[in-house]
């Protein structure tokens, strides 16, 4: 069946996804999709302005704030038509604001985020096409728990020049985050009141109408009103363009080899956050709906849409799991839940524009604030410590450390990287214990259970828990029934253990041994230097054939 599926051409697997999808689909269900749509929709509305205000400097605040609820609209059309589940719902997030001020901030300005934003989706494009979407299993939990909980601490120190009024700058998170102590002192009390006003009204805003409408519009809402009632000296976002095309989009002309050089970086970055958001929120939103999804068809979706918002001027996109569950959640029914966001989103543009440029600018970062809290999988991370899982532990805070401190690119490779090494010291711990053996008569025997992997680095541990048995026995049965792999690097340490019974004048025998093992060690020719009667299938036959003789 897989076979099959692999061999089926692009268009026509499409084709299938979509009929499977939209079998018995009827006027309920596309009030379903309305309805859910619009939910989303809400939520996804100060969501985007927040995210599209932190991916760029203050000089480009307006159009950064446009090119969120831009990319809102044109990655729930784009994305939502083409991706891989009928959940996905795409947009802007905080793990790309995160790199794209980096961007904005330096050389190339603007049009460097475009064209990075650009190139990535040529990445995950070809990434799709090659069939890359199970890669992202290999990234270990406590590594992406560890990497979403420094995204988080990296917004949140982003966020504190807005929330207090001050200045937090600096090339680096930290260099911001000490920029921003050296001058706390010059906090403006009416914005710091204004962010932790819409804080409290998120924490505390019920449950139960969150279900209908959520609470980051609602304190967006209250905290506008309250600015503009009472006249507020806060900063604003200003007038944002009625338009799905912003004020700057990417101009081809400008892009030169140094510009290419300069953002090469950044866009793998782009491309590995989108693979690695999406695909984690497609695999958990298909476990919520109990849907097939499909790794491969999402990251072409993803490419498509990430390469053409830049050229109406929006920011990178990627599938996300907050608005992703609000759909579900919502009732939806198909992928015309991500379109109907896109209309509902594209009406509040035209309709709602002069209000959205009152909202204040710390009214948007105590929606972020409160969403990079949000973003923490406390769960996760204290089961980690209750059940005491040190490698988890060292994976999660060296994950974070790196993403806050270093390039999310290499916080990622390095938390892979250490996981791989914490992987091959618990691979090389295998346990041989040595116990005596009484079925056999007239034999002083003992049987040496393995248990785990022998390779090249554990090999002679073998020798040296025969050798450090208190007694030295007749007979040594050699149990490699609980042994799951063997590397041929192995073998040498085996002769070794087989040599060192010899010298002691005992017999020996394997037994137990797993058909992958045993076809492992004959391929090296191992039984044949040993002597095949130094060989039986189980603990059983070889007593039995000791006792006959």
């Amino acid at each position: 069946m897989a076979s099959r599926k692999s061999k089926r051409p692009f268009f026509a697997h499409y084709a299938k996804i979509f009929k499977n999808e939209f079998r018995g689909y009827n006027g309920k269900s596309f009030m379903n999709d309305v309805a859910a749509g619009i939910t989303v929709g809400a939520v996804a509305l100060p969501l985007a302005l927040a995210f599209g205000a932190a991916s760029v400097d203050a000089a480009h605040a307006a159009i950064g704030i446009a090119g969120g609820l831009i990319t809102a609209i044109l990655a729930g059309i784009i994305s939502g038509l083409l991706g891989g589940g009928s959940f996905q719902i795409s947009g802007p997030t905080g793990a790309m604001a995160v790199v794209l001020g980096t961007i904005v901030s330096g050389t190339y300005g603007i049009q460097g985020m475009f064209m990075a934003t650009f190139i990535s989706g040529v990445i995950l494009l070809l990434a799709g096409l090659l069939r890359f979407g199970k890669l992202v299993q290999f990234i270990p939990k406590p590594v992406v728990t560890g990497f979403t909980s420094g995204i988080a601490l990296v917004i949140a120190i982003g966020q504190l020049k807005n929330a207090f009024g001050v200045e937090a700058n600096g090339e680096s998170t930290i260099d911001k985050l000490l920029d921003f102590f050296s001058n706390i002192v010059n906090t403006h009390l009416p914005t710091l009141i204004c962010t932790v006003a819409v804080i409290l009204i998120m924490a505390f805003y019920p449950k139960k109408l969150a279900k209908y409408v959520p609470g980051s519009l609602v304190a967006l809402i209250i905290i506008t009103i309250v600015v503009a009632v009472m006249k507020l000296d806060v900063a604003k976002i200003g007038s944002i363009p009625r338009s799905i095309i912003n004020t700057e989009t990417l101009n081809i002309r400008a892009v030169d080899g140094a510009m290419l050089k300069s953002i090469a970086s950044y866009s793998v970055t782009i491309a590995l956050l989108g693979m690695i958001e999406s695909l984690l929120c497609g695999t958990c939103a298909a476990s919520m709906k109990k849907e097939k999804f499909d790794s491969n068809v999402e990251l072409i979706a993803q490419g498509v849409a990430n390469m053409a918002v830049p050229f109406a001027g929006g920011v990178p996109s990627t599938a996300a799991i907050a608005r992703t569950s609000v759909a579900i959640k919502s009732g939806c029914q198909t992928r015309l839940t991500s379109v109907f966001q896109s209309v509902f989103l594209i009406l509040c543009m035209f309709i709602l524009a002069p209000v959205i440029g009152m909202v204040p600018y710390a009214g948007l970062a105590g929606v972020l604030l409160m969403t990079a809290w949000k973003m923490n999988d406390f769960a996760t991370i204290k089961s980690y410590f209750k059940h005491k899982l040190t490698d988890a532990i060292l994976l999660f805070f060296v994950t974070m450390i790196a993403t806050v401190a270093l390039d999310l690119t290499y916080a990622i490779l390095i938390g892979v990287g250490l996981s791989m090494i914490l992987t091959i010291n618990t691979l090389a711990k295998i346990r041989v214990t040595v116990e005596e053996e009484t079925l056999i008569e007239n034999h002083d025997a003992a049987v040496v259970y393995s248990v785990g992997a022998y390779f090249f680095a554990n090999g002679k541990e073998l020798k040296k828990a025969i050798e450090k048995a208190e007694h030295k026995y007749d007979t040594y049965i050699l149990s490699f029934r609980g042994v799951v792999f063997v590397d041929v690097s192995a073998e040498s340490e085996f002769i070794e253990a087989v040599n060192y019974i010899k010298e002691q004048g005992a017999d020996f025998c394997f037994v137990g041994m797993n058909k992958f093992v045993n076809d492992t060690l004959e391929q090296i020719g191992f039984q044949e230097q040993i002597g095949r009667e130094h060989f039986a299938a189980n603990l059983e036959e070889f007593v039995k054939a000791k006792n006959n003789a």
